[in-house]
Formats: C-alpha cells, structure tokens, sequence
C-alpha cells in the first residue's frame, strides 16, 4: 500500500516538480485546511496527528494552532512524498513537527493526541484497518477532521460524476477506496456529533467530529 513503486503516476511528477519548492501548495485549497484544522479546536500544548500528511501542507496551520509548546505528527506512506515533507521541516525550522513513513493500516504510533486530521487521505479516513489502527491513539473526546472527494448529488452533479471516479481511480493509490457519495461513513461509526459541509459544487467535503467515549461506544452497538 503506497510503496515507492506504485505511487500513482501524477503524484510521481508533482513530487519532483515542486521538491524545490518545499512550501508549495495550491491556493485554492488552503482555505479549506484552515478550516479543517479550526474544526479540530486544537489549543497551545496539544498533539495532533496528520495522518496522509502529503508533503506538509497543512502543517503550517496545524502547528500555528497547537504553538512552540505542542506537537504535530505527520503519517505518509510514500517515501517519494516524505522527501518533500522532510525538506518542508527543514526549511522552516520546525523543531515540534515530525513524520513518519509507514501506511495507516500498520503504523507504531507512541503517546496520545488530542485531534487527528485526514486531509485528501481516503487511504486512511474510508479504510476500516487504518482507523482501527490510529484510534487508539486518539484521546477520548479528540476532534478529528477529514477533507475528500465525493460524488454531487446536486443537479447536474452526473454530469461529472462519471469523470471524477475515473480521475479518482487514476490518480490513486491501487488501494484507494472508490469515490462514494458519503465517503465519511466508515469514520463516522467511530464518532459522535459529525457534520459535513461540502464544497466546489458538492464534488468535495469537509468532515468532522468527536471521538466517541466508551460509554458512547457502547450505546452505539
């Protein structure tokens, strides 16, 4: 899963493209990161994990929320990606944030955190194994936030519905889950009070909520 060898071929070529460009990251999308990591409520102090963290780029608003005094843990299983991520670090002298190379199913986490986010990472967010994995790492009411594609169910939204899976099947990991129409549903079993705002014409998401206690656990079996 996500070896060096079967990095999807557009992930390939960004990677060496913007490699001398350590803090690259698209415009568009960093509205919503912020978003994603406000959703979390992280404060000064806390640990959060990015699991799929990419090349970082949301480490930047991660570690503004968490300050000099907390932690950021970042989780990729592509060694290509983590090259990137790693000249991202260095670049900006960030002592407090680190990644790991390892996939999300099998990872050895250490301590806990207090907010995971899951940014364009279905890999882990829609895989039953990888949350099976991380959540016991998460502290009892930790926020966690997700970011993906999914299909519109708004009109006209067939209209590229069909592109999008075949660009999605493409331009992903071979073990990737499909693009669903609530891609949060896995995750979601594992949390209490989620909501979900979609964005770019119903074709993208954000997600979050709080991890459940065993109490909630409970009630919900």
């Amino acid at each position: 899963m996500g070896t060096k060898g079967n990095d999807p071929l557009y992930a390939r070529y960004l990677v060496y493209l913007t490699r001398p460009f350590p803090d690259f990251d698209f415009s568009f999308i960093k509205p919503v990161r912020q978003k994603a990591v406000n959703l979390l409520n992280l404060k000064s102090g806390d640990r959060v994990l990015d699991a799929g963290c990419g090349s970082g780029g949301s480490f930047p608003y991660l570690r503004q929320a968490v300050g000099p005094s907390g932690e950021v843990v970042g989780v990729d299983m592509s060694p290509r990606t983590i090259t990137n991520t790693r000249k991202r670090i260095a670049k900006n002298n960030w002592e407090n944030v680190h990644v790991l190379e390892g996939d999300a199913r099998t990872i050895q986490l250490t301590g806990t955190f207090d907010g995971a986010l899951m940014f364009a990472a279905p890999d882990v967010f829609a895989s039953d194994d990888a949350l099976a994995n991380i959540f016991p790492y998460l502290k009892t009411n930790a926020r966690v936030a997700i970011f993906g594609a999914k299909i519109s169910d708004r009109r006209f939204g067939w209209l590229l519905n069909g592109l999008l899976r075949k660009a999605f099947a493409r331009l992903s990991f071979t073990s990737t889950p499909k693009v669903e129409r609530e891609p949060w549903t896995i995750l979601q079993k594992r949390l209490v009070a989620i909501s979900v705002e979609e964005y770019f014409f119903g074709w993208m998401f954000v997600a979050s909520g709080t991890v459940a206690n065993e109490e909630s656990k409970q009630k919900d079996q």
